[in-house]
C-alpha cells in the first residue's frame, strides 16, 4: 500500500508572498478602499479625481502590506507590537517590595 503525505501540514497561508495575518490586512484595506469609493462617488466626487486616487491608495497599501510580510514574517509583527508596550525600565519609589521579598525566602 502506498499513501500520500501532505507535506503542506501547519504551514502558513501564503498569497503571492503575502503570509499570515497579511491576507486579512490586505482584504479589510481593499473593503476599506471600496467603501471609500463607493462614498466618495456617492457624495459626487469628479470621477477623474476619484480614480487615481482609490488606485493610488491600492498600490500604497499593497506596498506597504508586503513590505511589512517581508520583514517581519509570520508572527514578527504581533512580537513587535508586543515589544513596544514593554517598559523600558522599573521604577520603585519605595523599598518596601524587596524587605517582603527577603521576609518570604
Amino acid at each position: 500500500m502506498s499513501y500520500t503525505i501532505n507535506k503542506g501540514i501547519n504551514k502558513p497561508i501564503e498569497l503571492k508572498g503575502f503570509k499570515a495575518q497579511y491576507i486579512a490586512y490586505l482584504g479589510a484595506g481593499l473593503v476599506v478602499l471600496l467603501i471609500a469609493f463607493a462614498v466618495l462617488y456617492l457624495i459626487g466626487f469628479p470621477l477623474l479625481l476619484l480614480f487615481p486616487l482609490i488606485i493610488g491608495g491600492g498600490v500604497l497599501l499593497f506596498t506597504k502590506i508586503f513590505a511589512m510580510s517581508k520583514k517581519y514574517g509570520r508572527h514578527g509583527l504581533l512580537k513587535e507590537m508586543a515589544f513596544r508596550n514593554v517598559p523600558g525600565a522599573v521604577v520603585s519609589r519605595s523599598r518596601k517590595p524587596f524587605y517582603r521579598l527577603r521576609k518570604k525566602q
